[in-house]
């Protein structure tokens, strides 16, 4: 789309005209998604240009509003206009709508479904919300095994103007039991005259309606999939999952793991369109129980504090910060890299002797590294060069020894923390730089405590 801005200035002077004509004739031509966002930058007039677009164009537009603006605009329907835009909608959006919807929104839109829609609306809504078969749309094109290519194109013809994708077409048997599939494009390059079981394929990748929408997604983008059969219990076909569900999937999953990574409660709410009250009712519990974590390093501090200190000089105190922050981005890098390797299924929980091997190997590459560069910039800068007289060789060797046992133990922490929480069954995403960081924290003072006494004292 042209300069967002420039449309929004443009369609504001013809809002001031009262154009309505121009108004609809620049609408019409936008993509729904950009349209969307276009229309919402002007709530007080929302309805109103809402009601200029072309059925077909307004239905998809609405399924790309945020909640907020949904509940507005059905709000403001009739009773007519509510019926004509959900016609549009596929099953599956209007079952997200309903989600999303307040008890008498959701009334007024089951009033205005035919019976057929209710039943399989309510059927959607059974599943559970984590499910595979809360996200399939009833949408799809079935053929028989037994007729030919070009009775299956007639049916597609007539069939597949309100199905949401006609590329895939399932093949079943007169009581919905999943025998095989057939693309278009294999339709359109076959003889008439064939057998649709001549042509299809029986090596069907499918889920169950109760499998984790998660692992549904991630089946599609294994295998490259634009549509995902879902099957009941007994392998009847009950709907199929679009690669645009599929799509939604995954981002809901990685914002709720980076919410997650920041210790935050995940939202299912835009950032904008969430309150401070709830922004703060998400994020404080876990700032709480980091903070009430936190002290037991300043207990460590106060208990040890004689251990650091050296015919008066408190030198050594200096480093603490430093060796802690080292501890805990070093923990950090790995137990992200640990958790988005178990999201992916790149790493198994029978890997976790070769993920504990590959970063020792690599916290002892990373830690030397620290440890000699810390090593020089003590004693060869601060007390050569700049002649600091706190700064000593032992001081240099305690430092960067600590160092080196600190980003082994972090990194080691960083690997093993994820995969235990995720052996637990809980999500390891909870296991990432927050917690990790106040874990190592406690870690490196001890560390560096025990490295500090041995070698000075």
């Amino acid at each position: 789309m042209e300069d967002f801005k420039e449309i929004v200035d443009e369609l504001d002077e013809l809002i001031k005209k009262r154009d309505y004509y121009s108004i609809k004739t620049l609408l019409k031509d936008i993509e729904p998604a950009d349209l969307s966002l276009l229309l919402q930058e002007f709530p007080n007039k929302i309805a109103t240009l809402f009601r200029l677009l072309p059925k077909d164009l307004a239905a998809e537009c609405f399924v790309e509003m945020d909640t907020d603006y949904q509940e507005t605009l059905l709000s403001s329907f009739t009773d007519n206009e509510m019926k004509e835009v959900m016609e549009e909608l596929y099953i599956d959006d209007t079952v997200d709508i309903i989600e999303e919807m307040p008890a008498n929104v959701v009334k007024r839109i089951l009033k205005n479904s035919d019976s057929e829609t209710r039943k399989t609306i309510n059927e959607i809504l059974k599943y559970p919300d984590d499910s595979a078969g809360s996200i399939m749309t009833t949408e799809y094109v079935s053929l028989d095994e037994d007729i030919t290519v070009e009775d299956a194109l007639k049916r597609i013809r007539r069939t597949g103007v309100d199905k949401e994708t006609i590329y895939t077409c399932y093949v079943t048997k007169p009581d919905r039991t999943l025998l095989g599939y057939v693309t278009a494009k294999r339709l359109l390059l076959s003889d008439d005259e064939m057998i649709i079981s001549e042509i299809m394929e029986t090596s069907v990748i499918y889920v169950h309606t109760h499998d984790d929408k998660e692992f549904a997604a991630k089946e599609m983008s294994k295998y490259d999939l634009l549509a995902l059969p879902v099957v009941d219990q007994e392998d009847r076909l009950v709907g199929i999952i679009t690669v645009d569900d599929a799509i939604d999937v995954i981002e809901e999953e990685a914002t709720e793991d980076i919410e997650k990574m920041a210790a935050i409660i995940p939202s299912d709410k835009p950032y904008l369109a969430t309150s401070p009250f709830e922004i703060w009712r998400k994020r404080i519990p876990w700032l709480v129980l980091l903070m009430l974590s936190a002290t037991f390093t300043s207990l460590i501090i106060t208990k040890f504090e004689g251990n650091l200190i050296i015919d008066g000089s408190t030198v050594l105190i200096a480093f603490i910060p430093m060796i802690m922050g080292s501890g805990g981005n070093a923990g950090g890098q790995t137990s992200v890299t640990i958790i988005r390797g178990l999201a992916l299924e790149e790493i198994k929980l029978g890997d976790i002797f070769k993920v504990i091997l590959k970063e020792l190997s690599t916290a002892l590459l990373c830690g030397a590294t620290l440890a000699v560069a810390t090593f020089a910039k003590l004693f060869i800068i601060d007390k050569w060069i700049l002649r600091n007289s706190e700064i000593d060789i032992f001081v240099a060797l305690a430092v960067s020894l600590t160092l080196l046992v600190t980003i082994v133990a972090s990194k080691l922490a960083g690997c093993l923390l994820p995969v235990l929480a995720k052996r637990l069954g809980f999500d390891p995403a909870v296991m990432a730089s927050p917690f990790i960081t106040t874990i190592v924290d406690v870690l490196s003072l001890l560390i560096y405590i025990g490295i500090a006494t041995s070698i000075i004292h």
